[in-house]
């Protein structure tokens, strides 16, 4: 955990719970870290905005230097009104932009956005625009082959669609020939959370069809993915081993063809996850017989950190008294007092609205402290893919406010909390 009892404690009075707490340093040096990272003819990173979209972690993160990684054109959008220019933003998405859509992409696309062809429609639809404007493109690939903590996270083989396949390559080069495009950049992601090795392993394969198909391009895009250990067990992605490995790979094609590649990388998780924390308190205990589980029942559940109930993944647990002393923390298990297996849960209206779930969405008991009705329990590794992702407004509960602690110490808001009302803003009664 990135924050002290003290400041968990000082949070919680002043902003209630559930909140989101970030630490500014945290993020800071994740993005130093990896704009450090070797390289051989250049690196460019970009943040997977997706991870964590709000305003003041965008700002802080492109203050490094960090460019932007978007998936959709409204994502595009928040990074243009937190200040990032067209130029520093790479679009990836689904979307087949159509009227005044494609009109706003084009309109971006003159002002520097790199936009990265994800199909062959995707293709078709902007060709016509690229050739008349000498536009280059960047175009995702399907490999055919990923890696991700789980089958949902691997965007690489035949589970998911992400990019145009090796399979329908040929088609697209031929395409793009016919308009005279240029694919100056090769983009790949195979996944998130998978194992470091895939993602080197990828790296070979991605460069072997830069050298067949794609003669123009001076950038790689190695994707993002980097495995983050939230858990005390776990390890974090090894950033500058990773760095050497693709260095090696680049120098090797470079004197192998003559061709020096810019390489890019697009991480999100790795810069914001460990870097943020949710508070809850506990409202109430129960207990579903002598053969059923001991839950501890908080006020935050899975409409605020969702990738449990997803993914089936494990966040740590800090237990805090609503006196500010800690009562349990999830690296001194073994050495503490009545700790016992318990199911953390949260007040949603779902049998699924637990934090203790296994890869199957069953109940999988957690050792933990004791904790009483009115103590905080801090769930940590939850910077991304959790104020991001999570089912707002299920059963009408109210998004909750997001902090940050500065450098200096100090607390600033950087969301409000949202009121009842705001959740009936745009609907119409009859």
């Amino acid at each position: 955990m990135t924050h002290t009892p003290q400041q968990i404690l000082e949070i919680s009075k002043k902003y209630g719970t559930p909140t989101y707490v970030y630490n500014e340093k945290t993020i800071v040096d994740n993005c130093n870290r990896l704009l450090s990272m070797p390289n051989a003819f250049g690196l460019k990173v970009r943040y997977a905005m997706k991870a964590n979209s709000s305003k003041a972690i965008l700002q802080l993160i492109t203050s490094t230097g960090v460019e932007i990684d978007a998936s959709s054109l409204n994502e595009v959008k928040r990074a243009l009104l937190s200040g990032v220019s067209a130029d520093k933003i790479l679009l990836t998405t689904h979307e087949i932009p159509l009227g005044e859509e494609k009109k706003e992409l084009e309109k971006l696309i003159l002002q520097g956005l790199v936009y990265n062809i994800c199909s062959l429609n995707q293709l078709r639809n902007i060709k016509e625009f690229a050739a008349e404007n000498q536009v280059k493109l960047s175009i995702r690939v399907h490999p055919g082959k990923g890696t991700g903590e789980s089958s949902s996270r691997n965007t690489g083989d035949n589970y998911s669609c992400f990019g145009v396949h090796l399979e329908n390559l040929p088609q697209a080069i031929k395409e793009g020939n016919e308009g005279k495009l240029i694919f100056d950049q090769v983009h790949v992601h195979i996944g998130s959370g998978g194992d470091p090795e895939a993602w080197k392993e990828n790296i070979d394969r991605q460069l072997g069809f830069v050298n067949k198909y794609f003669p123009q391009a001076t950038r790689v895009n190695f994707g993002g993915g980097f495995k983050v250990g939230r858990m005390p067990h776990e390890q974090d992605a090894d950033i500058h081993d990773l760095g050497v490995y693709a260095n090696e790979k680049v120098e090797g094609f470079y004197k192998e063809t003559g061709r020096k590649l810019n390489m890019e990388i697009e991480p999100g998780t790795f810069v914001v996850a460990k870097a943020g924390s949710l508070i809850t308190k506990v409202i109430d205990r129960k207990k579903t017989g002598k053969n059923g589980f001991d839950f501890v029942v908080l006020d935050g559940g899975m409409e605020v950190s969702m990738r449990p109930l997803l993914y089936g993944s494990q966040h740590p647990f800090t237990i805090i008294s609503k006196e500010g002393t800690l009562i349990s923390d999830e690296s001194q298990i073994a050495q503490l007092k009545d700790v016992a297996e318990r199911v953390i849960v949260g007040k949603c209206c779902e049998s699924g609205d637990s934090q203790c779930l296994d890869k199957s969405g069953n109940i999988s008991p957690r050792k933990m402290g004791n904790p009483a009705i009115g103590d905080l329990v801090v769930i940590g590794a939850t910077g991304a893919y959790s104020s991001a992702l999570s089912p707002n407004n299920y059963n009408s509960h109210l998004m909750p406010p997001e902090v940050l602690i500065r450098n200096d110490g100090n607390l600033q808001l950087i969301r409000k909390k949202q009121n009842f009302e705001e959740i009936m803003t745009n609907e119409i009664g009859l």
